[in-house]
């Protein structure tokens, strides 16, 4: 491999990897106080357990983000909280909920479980999951 081609190549290949972290965050991020801040102020909280290098993660989060772009009413009641699963995935709060893997999507409100979505990147699985929240915010 000549000079050119491997510049070339590694300049695709870290232009290719950034570009999911570029989109990963839109939520506060996790910490065991914020979270427990939250609930206890009696907010509707909307856990997104990712990884950055997760593809199914990162459809998610397109699904998100369009959602929200929509509805801005769900960024004004929701709580969004962005645990990183390479952080906390064998922390107590995964424990607790029975977290089965990254590409996880919780709601909480006080000490009540509203609903969950375990890999799945539909459009309207995430929607109605997010309607649940925004429903519990409202009330």
């Amino acid at each position: 491999m000549n000079r050119r081609d491997f510049i070339a190549l590694t300049s695709t290949t870290i232009v290719t990897l950034a570009m999911p972290l570029a989109v990963r965050a839109t939520g506060l991020p996790y910490t065991p106080d914020l979270l427990a801040a939250r609930l206890a102020a009696d907010e509707t909280v909307f856990l997104d357990f990712k990884a950055s290098w997760c593809s199914t993660c990162a459809a998610q989060e397109r699904v998100l983000k369009a959602l929200k772009a929509e509805s801005p009413a769900y960024e004004e009641k929701i709580t969004f909280i962005d645990v990183d699963w390479d952080e906390y995935g064998r922390s107590q709060i995964v424990q607790d909920l029975k977290i089965p893997r990254r590409s996880t999507l919780v709601v909480l409100r006080g000490d009540r479980e509203l609903g969950r979505i375990v890999a799945q990147t539909g459009r309207a699985e995430i929607k109605a999951l997010m309607d649940t929240a925004l429903e519990a915010a409202s009330a």
